[in-house]
């Protein structure tokens, strides 16, 4: 048997090592593990037992990284979309959404972006500088109703 042969203890230290910087999602986890050995099997079976064993959890995982694009001022979309690029499964991305919308104010995070972006010029002159700021607004993964409401705030406040 060759030394360097990846085996499920090595496979599970180097799995443990990542988690212990941060969460991962299961599918992050597989692909970093996969990336430092080819045994597709082995990296399966131990993630699977990290998971029994309640060090990996896809739940824990997409609550964290909810409340960290909420802070960084990203939207729903946005945040739906990440995760599903990581691997979490729409279930449970709509219950991290759903307990981040009772503690959010999805229109006061827009207003909150926008501001910081573009600072209180409120009036918006031309066709061409809203679009600017309704494109940064959405690619922020904001609603077309969080859009309506910044702007009818900046309406308001002028």
């Amino acid at each position: 048997m060759n030394t360097n042969e990846p085996t499920p203890a090595s496979i599970r230290m180097m799995a443990m090592n990542l988690l212990a910087m941060r969460e991962h999602s299961a599918k992050e986890l597989r692909v970093k593990l996969a990336r430092k050995c080819n045994r597709d099997e082995l990296i399966l079976a131990v993630v699977e037992k990290l998971q029994c064993d309640g060090l990996q959890s896809d739940s824990r995982y997409a609550a964290a990284y909810t409340n960290m694009r909420l802070r960084q001022g990203k939207g729903a979309q946005i945040i739906r979309l990440e995760l599903r690029e990581k691997g979490i499964n729409d279930e449970l991305i709509s219950e991290c959404l759903i307990n981040a919308v009772q503690d959010t104010d999805w229109n006061s995070l827009a207003l909150k972006a926008y501001q910081k972006k573009f600072g209180d010029s409120h009036t918006v002159m031309d066709l061409k500088e809203k679009s600017k700021r309704i494109r940064f607004l959405t690619a922020r993964g904001f609603s077309a109703t969080n859009i309506q409401y910044v702007f009818k705030s900046l309406i308001k406040a002028d």
